[in-house]
């Protein structure tokens, strides 16, 4: 893109001892009261993608090519969430896609600030596993990764990548630029080998990222104020983590449960929006 500008807050790579396992949250930390929001919060018990929450696909991007979302993809089993990336042709797919197929869902509902943990183990291929917040709709496109992790992304199988972005700044009529926070922490596991727990508490001050409860990074909020859409999918990044190896194929990004909850002082009254 013309005119980009990135701003890294640093590589972050926080050395934090996390046990082997991961733990669970009963509720969020810090001080506070803390109200769930049923609108982003599944245990996938199912046998199917509840329809009132997800969407089965991404509303407003079709893959990263070379990879095509397909809903297929997407299932609820086992008591779990699962998005598998295949090696496989679609007939009928849009100029550039092909080759491999992967997955993606979205939520109905959008959200600003909160403390939001999930339970998952990444797909073992170089196919990405995503956690991420964003709302391109709006005029100030911003964005919030929890997570992208490429798992069997030859030398990255241990590194946990964080980012904030901001893909259509103000800019008080100069070029088009797009602002970039990105930090990471090299886990003392594989992270495709194990379930861990990843979550992201989000204020209208700080951002924080933790795994396993403990905190690997916090990042000031100066941008990041708009609701965003809760997102979990898996896409090729042939320039960053290289294509999956087809040999790899299929693989799948586990879910076993997604919780959410805002501070009182941060939502209207039944808004998960938090518009005030």
């Amino acid at each position: 893109m013309t005119g980009i500008r990135s701003i890294f807050s640093g590589a972050v790579v926080v050395l934090v001892c996390l046990c082997t396992g991961s733990v669970s949250s009963a509720d969020p930390p810090g001080n506070g009261t803390w109200k769930p929001v049923p609108e982003l919060t599944d245990e996938f018990d199912g046998d199917a993608l509840d329809a009132a929450k997800w969407h089965d696909h991404n509303p407003r991007l079709k893959g990263k090519r070379p990879a095509f979302f397909s809903t297929r993809n997407v299932a609820v089993s086992g008591g779990k969430l699962r998005l598998t990336a295949r090696a496989e042709d679609l007939e009928g797919l849009p100029k550039g896609y092909h080759t491999f197929t992967t997955a993606a869902v979205q939520s109905k509902t959008p959200v600003r600030y909160g403390y939001f943990e999930i339970r998952c183990r990444p797909m073992d291929s170089a196919a990405s596993s995503a956690f991420w917040f964003s709302d391109p709709s709006n005029e100030a496109w911003t964005e919030i990764d929890v997570f992208e992790i490429g798992g069997k992304s030859l030398g990255r199988e241990r590194t946990y990548y964080m980012n904030a972005h901001v893909h259509r700044p103000d800019t008080g009529g100069a070029a088009e630029e797009h602002l970039m926070h990105a930090g990471q922490w090299d886990a003392p596991y594989r992270l495709a080998d194990e379930y861990h727990v990843y979550a992201l508490e989000w204020d209208e001050k700080e951002i924080t990222w933790y795994v396993d409860g403990q905190i690997v990074r916090t990042l000031k909020n100066t941008h990041w104020h708009r609701p965003l859409y809760m997102n979990f999918d898996s896409e090729t990044m042939p320039e960053w983590f290289g294509l999956p190896r087809k040999e790899d194929l299929p693989a799948t990004f586990s879910i076993e449960y997604v919780r959410s909850w805002q501070r009182v002082a941060d939502r209207g009254a039944g808004d998960p929006c938090g518009k005030r």
